[in-house]
């Protein structure tokens, strides 16, 4: 099959199957990646994450991770909330949840509908492919923008002038040379309301995330104690952060996501304190079952909560704090002594 050809099949197939954007780039698509990497990587702007700073050549340069790959195949897939996902923020007795994590987890279902559209591209070329949803070293983003299916906002999420930036992204590396895309070129223009409403002054400048500030790091990815003059500014966010995403003007052009099982689950819309507080790690494993948020644990889980219990100012919470000063978890006594200071009105 002539490559145009195939190309044009391979982005019809992948509509069908859900994805809602297609693009191709070749693997040696972003040769500033790399340096852009060892700069944040140098700043220390990784935080905890070591398994950036892992593997570095492969990361920054996705030709080196299966020299035998001839393009990249880029595909968006869209989880456009339905409600309002900064309602929550002006509940302080509830939690906010981001609201990727609100159902299944991501990974795993667009990782299967990957794998349904290579085994057709195998069939119909005869080609060899490699798939990646988030779990591999692959910069998704540049290549994305090299593929032509957005740019990286300011906010260095990947933004598409036609589905805005509620998406997920999925590599599928291929060794039969498709055509390529033209790059996108980026359209923020002079906004900069993704940098204005950070709660924690997360961007050094615009296009650059400094994560050790960033509400979705020091919720999932932080081990520890958050950085008390850190706390104050997580507000009830116990688990990511969509600020940024949400006010992004872009969003008017949005598409409804095609998969239900990313609609958010009643129960994770606005969850109350009091009730995630006091999960053991059985409760916790019961109710977060298939849900992303399972991957950080009980114990961190329950120390977001608490920071988030000692922001809420509700002097009826201080129950459930104090029922965890003695935690068997460092971090999370530390922050439920640290609510119920907050709580108490001292400092």
């Amino acid at each position: 099959m002539e490559a145009a050809a195939a190309k044009e099949r391979l982005r019809q197939r992948a509509l069908a199957e859900g994805f809602a954007a297609m693009g191709v780039c070749r693997p040696d698509a972003i040769p500033e990646a790399a340096a852009r990497l060892d700069a944040f990587v140098a700043q220390g702007r990784h935080g905890q994450m070591g398994w950036i700073a892992e593997r570095m050549g492969w990361r920054g340069d996705p030709a080196a991770l299966w020299p035998e790959a001839r393009a990249v195949v880029m595909l968006a897939e869209p989880y456009t909330p339905a409600e309002d996902p900064l309602a929550t923020l002006s509940q302080p007795d509830r939690a906010t949840i981001s609201v990727y994590a609100r159902n299944r987890d991501y990974h795993d279902m667009a990782k299967k509908r990957l794998k349904r559209l290579g085994r057709w591209l195998v069939a119909e070329t005869g080609c060899e492919i490699k798939v990646f949803v988030d779990t591999a070293p692959v910069m998704e983003k540049p290549l994305a923008q090299a593929a032509g299916v957005g740019w990286q906002g300011k906010h260095t999420n990947l933004l598409s002038r036609d589905l805005g930036n509620w998406f997920f992204l999925g590599a599928l590396f291929t060794t039969l040379p498709l055509p390529a895309d033209a790059p996108e070129a980026e359209h923020c223009g002079t906004c900069t309301a993704c940098l204005d409403i950070c709660p924690t002054d997360a961007f050094p400048a615009p296009f650059q995330l400094d994560a050790r500030r960033c509400i979705s790091y020091l919720t999932i990815e932080h081990r520890g104690p958050v950085e008390p003059e850190l706390r104050p500014l997580m507000g009830n966010r116990i688990y990511g952060c969509d600020d940024c995403l949400a006010v992004c003007p872009w969003n008017k052009f949005a598409v409804a996501a095609r998969e239900t099982r990313y609609a958010s689950r009643p129960d994770l819309i606005a969850p109350p304190l009091a009730e995630l507080a006091v999960l053991d790690d059985a409760g916790f494993r019961a109710r977060f079952a298939g849900s992303p948020i399972k991957r950080i644990g009980r114990d961190r889980f329950v120390r977001n909560v608490l920071y988030a219990i000692g922001n809420s100012g509700d002097p009826g919470l201080a129950a459930a704090a104090r029922a965890l000063t003695d935690d068997s978890d460092p971090a999370v006594a530390d922050a439920a002594v640290w609510a119920l200071t907050r709580l108490s009105g001292r400092r």
